[in-house]
């Protein structure tokens, strides 16, 4: 890079002091490169049973599931803070858990209940639902079980159905999570047929086998029913790379209207291929491990909580990111309302 006529044409100290554009605040905003607002944030909820009831998440400090009213009056902060969409995900009661997961194509399930009574409260919300079975399921996998195995057709045929319950309760976009294969252009087929040609698919398109998934299963309960089991005969392996555009390329074939990335900052060269690769809207999860490593750091006084997760959240955008689910969208709507 020394020796190339590029970096003479940019200039050499001491003619050339990066220092000065850094010097003041000023200054500093004018070639900022990237820039994060609260239209980038979409907030991931926990929905439960009960009335006016609220349960903390143990391993996710400042994280509750919220009953269905409790779930309308944080729908009505999202709005409150500019964010723009929702992501809502339900706590199921073990008793309606079964090993097909039947509960997850109930028209009046927990979910479809959830997202009925959001939209009524706040139709200009976003809201995005999951399609897996991982909720519904009593051995805790995304997928139907046959002989210690996932099956990815009949799998598929399940989440279609599901697919169209939750369009059919309001929601605004579907986001398969299952990592099956084809099931974004069999969803996109089941709505369109069943008349939900508006609906957008968010596919989880490159969602790996993380460790860092950990506290979301406790959120949502499916984590004692995966025991010592785990997902990487669906999920992507961590050292894959090309793969993750194979993958992406397949969703958007089939019908994707976004694609997500999953986790988020372990992933970072990830997203960045996606989007120089496919230029489509492409979104990072920062997923439950990442944010409770923050969060405990900070308890710990070890980081400046806010610093650290505005830090993280401007590196998915510019790694190329379009959008962030992160459970500390409001903390991040709050901090970057305050800068205005």
């Amino acid at each position: 890079m020394a020796g190339s006529p590029l970096f003479f044409a940019l200039g050499a100290y001491p003619h050339t002091r990066l220092r000065r554009n850094r010097r003041d605040p000023w200054s500093r905003r004018l070639v900022a490169e990237t820039r994060l607002a609260v239209d980038d944030l979409i907030w991931p909820v926990f929905v439960q049973e009960g009335r006016k009831t609220h349960t903390p998440v143990r391993s996710m400090p400042g994280v509750e599931r919220l009953s269905v009213d409790l779930l309308v009056k944080a729908a009505g902060e999202a709005v409150g803070l500019g964010i723009p969409a929702i992501a809502i995900f339900p706590a199921i009661d073990p008793k309606r858990k079964t090993p097909e997961g039947e509960e997850s194509v109930n028209p009046d399930n927990l979910i479809c209940r959830a997202v009925r009574a959001v939209k009524k409260a706040q139709p200009g919300l976003g809201i995005i639902c999951d399609v897996a079975l991982d909720p519904y399921t009593s051995h805790g996998h995304d997928g139907l079980l046959r002989g210690g195995e996932i099956v990815n057709d009949e799998t598929v045929a399940v989440l279609c159905r599901q697919a169209v319950v939750q369009a059919e309760a309001g929601c605004d976009v579907i986001a398969p999570s299952d990592m099956m294969d084809g099931r974004v252009g069999a969803i996109r087929r089941a709505l369109d047929e069943a008349g939900h040609q508006n609906i957008r698919i968010l596919a989880y398109a490159a969602k790996y086998a993380s460790a860092f998934y950990g506290p979301f299963r406790d959120a949502v309960g499916s984590a004692a029913n995966l025991g010592a089991g785990d997902k990487r005969s669906y999920q992507m392996d961590p050292a894959n790379g090309d793969e993750a555009l194979r993958e992406v390329a397949f969703d958007i074939a089939e019908g994707a209207d976004m694609v997500m990335i999953k986790p988020g900052l372990p992933y970072l060269d990830i997203i960045r291929r996606v989007k120089e690769t496919f230029a489509v809207p492409t979104f990072a999860y920062q997923v439950s491990g990442e944010y409770s490593m923050l969060k405990a750091a900070a308890a710990a006084s070890w980081l400046d909580g806010d610093k650290a997760m505005m830090e993280c959240l401007l590196a998915f955008k510019r790694a190329g990111a379009d959008g962030i689910l992160t459970y500390a969208a409001p903390q991040a709507a709050k901090l970057l309302g305050s800068r205005t």
